[in-house]
């Protein structure tokens, strides 16, 4: 609790998202670096999540906006039970499949799931799920021009009226004294295209993220256009077109969507594929004790890991890219994307179609592919696997249990398993001690190359060794380690 105080009174920005402050005189709960006097300790009540401090009757304060600040980096670093309840709560499996859907996905029963998030984040999956409604209902009331019915339900309130309770409850506020407050002045979107700003916790090293993703860009799905990295989305209920750019501090988000209940899933995937909730101060105060990487972490702190907004599609092309150059890897992908992609409208930019779906590659014919027979014989037993479900690599997915089982199919060797536990799993702890580039970076900074020897020294930076790949990788001169001007 003094560390919790501590960081109210110093209005510390990288504790958002790790909990959140009620206060009892006001019945409002805050972010940590909420910009209003901070009030006495005796009166500060701490809860581990929005959902918690809602359902003890407390409403979010207007000005700091807790719904909105980062997500705890704890559901994207661990591997347990409760961070894959997070995970798949945040990509909207509730809302599509219920508790009982998520209980099935994780391989327990829905007792154990309510008792163990109750326990450590104060509320059970049902809140948790509301407490995500609410805040993208804020979204579209505030950014959209929307009839107040089509935000409940594409919020994915069941009725009109929980939308109207949950909004005056959570925010104080009717709906339309919600849009009206922010409204003046600022014209609301038009329905289908929204911008919204996505927070981090500072700092945020854009160079190797957007480089990474424009260098690798898939033509036809992805694109680097005007400063922005904009891809295609398949998304639950539709297709989606999004644009991101950094700024310094946020990331300028705009959205086309299908489907408005697509929404907050667009959002989730997009903080994942960016790794927005990350705390860089975490993992680069360990990577600094090395020093070896202490000069490249102080040039260029905040590095995260690009990560993918579809496990299938990057494992897919992970296997494109095996011992080829990555322009011989856009070129293998595009020609899949254009046999078997649905094409899809931009009305912003060049993206022309969706990467294809598993069900869809699982009926190409590995005689067209223009690659080694054995590499074809790993890309369709990976499709296969992935197709009939025998391999999960969703947001649920246990990731030791995915790699054993990545591990045994034909083909996949270490590194391609380390770079889909890296990217698709989202495992903070992935390491590629083989890769190229890791030991050519290894050499130059006087560590061991070896495999076996460059795991050893590694195990210092666990459990940020993903981390300690992008440090590496960027002392080269890969366009990847670069935005494009």
């Amino acid at each position: 609790m003094e560390r919790c105080v501590r960081a109210v009174q110093s209005k510390d920005a990288r504790f958002d998202g790790w909990f959140f402050t009620a206060v009892l005189t006001t019945g409002i709960y805050c972010r940590p670096s909420c910009p209003v006097v901070p009030p006495k300790p005796e009166n500060m009540r701490f809860y581990p999540s929005a959902a918690a401090a809602q359902q003890a009757g407390f409403r979010a304060c207007k000005r700091c906006r807790p719904d909105a600040s980062p997500g705890s980096p704890q559901w994207n670093e661990r591997a347990d039970l409760v961070a894959r309840a997070m995970r798949l709560i945040a990509d909207g499996v509730i809302d599509r499949e219920g508790v009982p859907g998520l209980a099935a996905r994780l391989g327990y029963s829905t007792r154990q799931i309510e008792r163990q998030l109750r326990a450590e984040l104060g509320a059970g999956p049902l809140a948790l799920a509301r407490a995500q409604r609410a805040q993208t209902a804020r979204l579209l009331i505030e950014t959209s021009s929307l009839p107040m019915s089509d935000v409940a339900f594409a919020s994915g309130f069941a009725s009109v009226r929980a939308f109207n309770d949950t909004v005056r409850q959570v925010f104080a506020m009717s709906p339309t004294e919600l849009r009206d407050r922010v409204a003046r002045g600022h014209p609301a979107a038009t329905s289908g295209a929204l911008s919204v700003r996505l927070p981090f916790r500072v700092p945020l090293c854009p160079d190797n993220l957007f480089g990474h993703l424009a260098a690798t860009a898939v033509p036809g799905v992805e694109e680097w256009r005007d400063g922005a990295y904009r891809r295609t989305l398949r998304l639950p209920h539709g297709h989606g077109v999004v644009s991101l750019r950094p700024t310094p501090d946020h990331i300028a988000c705009r959205l086309h969507l299908a489907d408005l209940r697509d929404l907050s899933i667009a959002i989730s995937r997009c903080r994942w594929l960016l790794d927005l909730d990350a705390d860089p101060v975490a993992v680069d105060d360990l990577l600094r004790t090395d020093p070896s990487l202490a000069p490249h972490v102080d040039k260029d702190p905040g590095r995260r890991v690009p990560r993918t907004v579809d496990p299938a599609e990057f494992a897919v092309r992970a296997v494109l890219g095996q011992q080829v150059s990555t322009a011989a890897a856009r070129t293998h992908a595009a020609r899949l994307v254009t046999a078997y992609g649905e094409p899809v409208d931009d009305p912003e930019g060049g993206l022309t179609h969706l990467f294809p779906g598993v069900d869809a590659l699982a009926t190409l014919d590995p005689e067209t592919l223009a690659f080694p027979r054995a590499r074809r014989t790993t890309l369709t037993t990976l499709i296969g696997a992935l197709a009939d479900g025998g391999i999960d690599l969703g947001a649920g997915s246990d990731w030791g249990r995915a790699r054993e089982l990545l591990a045994a199919l034909p083909g996949l060797g270490p590194w391609t398993v380390e770079i889909i536990a890296m990217r698709a799993l989202g495992d903070p702890d992935a390491f590629t001690p083989t890769d190229l580039g890791v030991r050519t970076a290894a050499r130059a900074l006087g560590l061991p190359v070896t495999r076996a020897a460059l795991t050893r020294h590694a195990a210092a930076w666990r459990p940020w060794r993903a981390y300690a790949v992008q440090y590496l990788w960027a002392t080269g001169e890969h366009a990847i380690n670069r935005m494009p001007a």
